[in-house]
């Protein structure tokens, strides 16, 4: 396994940057070990619903997880507000930055995350492939 440090800065899109991330360092299996940071507008897609929720506050990231790779990047995030109340879902485009995003990954050599469509749920999901 290696690891990956990494720091988005103000402005930045989490999601854009981490997808960026995976394409530049050509990661073909990775996933979040620990992340924590801020942010100042947060697009999250809630369960079982079809479209995103904009929310525009400052946050902090809770929790990150999921996997990464040059095929796809399929993350859940957990936030809380100013009054420590707490929501995640699946992270969308449009989370910006608010301080800081510290992430750490970790990236396995043994095998190749692809996300190719299943016939049962109707989403590309993950296909694990052993290199």
């Amino acid at each position: 396994m290696k690891i990956f440090p990494l720091r988005l800065k103000p402005d930045e899109d989490l999601k854009q940057g981490l997808k960026s991330f995976a394409s530049q360092e050509n990661i073909k299996a990775g996933f979040i070990i620990t992340a924590i940071g801020s942010l100042k507008q947060a697009k999250i897609r809630f369960a079982n619903q079809e479209n995103s929720t904009l929310l525009t506050d400052k946050f902090e990231i809770l929790a990150l997880n999921g996997t990464i790779a040059t095929t796809g990047v399929h993350l859940h995030i957990a936030i809380s507000d100013q009054q420590g109340k707490t929501i995640g879902g699946h992270l969308d485009f449009g989370c910006i930055i608010y301080t800081t995003a510290e992430i750490v990954l970790g990236i396995s050599e043994e095998y190749a995350f692809l996300r190719t469509p299943d016939e049962q749920t109707g989403y590309y999901e993950l296909e694990i492939v052993r290199q």
